[in-house]
């Protein structure tokens, strides 16, 4: 449990928003502080209204809301709440977006096309919020979509222990399910001193993708697979077949964002995946709660030492080292 100074017991406030309750509990937990009593609802015609029911006058808030599904919904209530702590003269206004909707459409895929990242990065600023809190973007460029400080946290480190305390003195390699994840699976291989895969694949369309081949030696190795995002399983599925083909032990699967649409526990539970490890940045659904193959991890620890390190104008980036 993180303890407070007097003045920032004052000045510090967290809000939750309706997306993912049971973080922001957490989070208040971790911190031994309340969350600040607010009414975000619906008018009939679905129009969300919020009301702040505590003073946040010369406050420090942070608002804690994924926009995840319904992505459209929740990302409307951050910015009617950013909007409401704005004209209630909030001090500081920090909007913790454990998961970073939109993130994917980072840049134009062909003409004609929006780069919705950097429209919903707009949105926020726009909305009043001062910086933002994040865990784990699809592109790191995000970053540079803001004019406001932003911290992008990392997973890593909730990932390395687990994988220490069950899987310590095993012959690990970790694999990166594609290319773009290659800096983010040698980091944890780094961490945890093993060696390092890469699938090769060809995506034929949005949603689906071909593994081609395997690159590294992964024969009677229990192999991890590190990613960001899991949506459909698709890519995770095919890429723990081949790795089994190349002579794999076992697969297991880490992915910070469990965002698992339409079939994808289905698909995971049929899969080769041993284990497929998420971070509660998006709260389970009914499906995932029911996988035999799923498990969860709690990021409200992370979390919440950089909300008390942001408050207090102390080193986020000192959690990584």
């Amino acid at each position: 449990m993180a303890g407070l100074g007097t003045d920032h017991q004052h000045r510090m406030k967290l809000l939750a928003c309706n997306s993912n309750r049971p973080l922001a509990e957490a989070i208040a937990r971790h911190l031994d502080r309340p969350l600040t009593q607010a009414k975000i609802k619906r008018f009939a015609d679905m129009e969300v209204f919020v009301e702040i029911l505590e003073n946040v006058r010369g406050e420090d808030v942070f608002v804690i809301q994924s926009t995840s599904n319904p992505a459209n919904d929740h990302l409307m209530e951050l910015l009617v709440v950013l909007d409401a702590l704005k004209r209630a003269s909030a001090k500081r206004v920090t909007a913790v977006v454990p998961y970073y909707g939109y993130a994917r459409q980072d840049r134009k895929v062909g003409p004609r096309t929006p780069i919705s990242a950097k429209l919903v990065a707009n949105l926020i600023t726009k909305a009043g919020a001062n910086r933002v809190l994040t865990l784990d973007l699809h592109a790191g460029q995000i970053q540079g979509f803001f004019d406001i400080p932003l911290d992008n946290l990392f997973a890593a480190p909730v990932f390395e222990k687990d994988i220490r305390d069950r899987l310590n003195g095993e012959r690990l390699v970790i694999v990166s399910p594609d290319v773009g994840g290659v800096v983010r699976a040698r980091s944890l291989a780094n961490r945890l001193d093993a060696q390092l895969a890469i699938i090769d694949k060809r995506r034929e369309h949005a949603g689906m993708s071909e593994v081609m081949n395997v690159i590294g030696r992964v024969d009677g190795c229990r192999c991890i697979l590190i990613d960001d995002i899991v949506d459909s399983g698709g890519t995770l599925c095919n890429a723990a077949g081949a790795l089994i083909e190349q002579g794999a032990v076992s697969v297991a699967a880490y992915c910070t964002h469990g965002v698992l649409s339409n079939q994808a526990v289905e698909r995971i539970e049929m899969s080769p995946i041993h284990e497929l490890v998420i971070t509660d940045s998006i709260q389970a659904t009914d499906a995932v709660q029911g996988g035999t193959k799923i498990r969860q991890l709690s990021i409200a620890p992370l979390m919440g030492d950089a909300i008390l390190r942001i408050s207090e104008e102390r080193s986020v980036s000192s959690l990584f080292m």
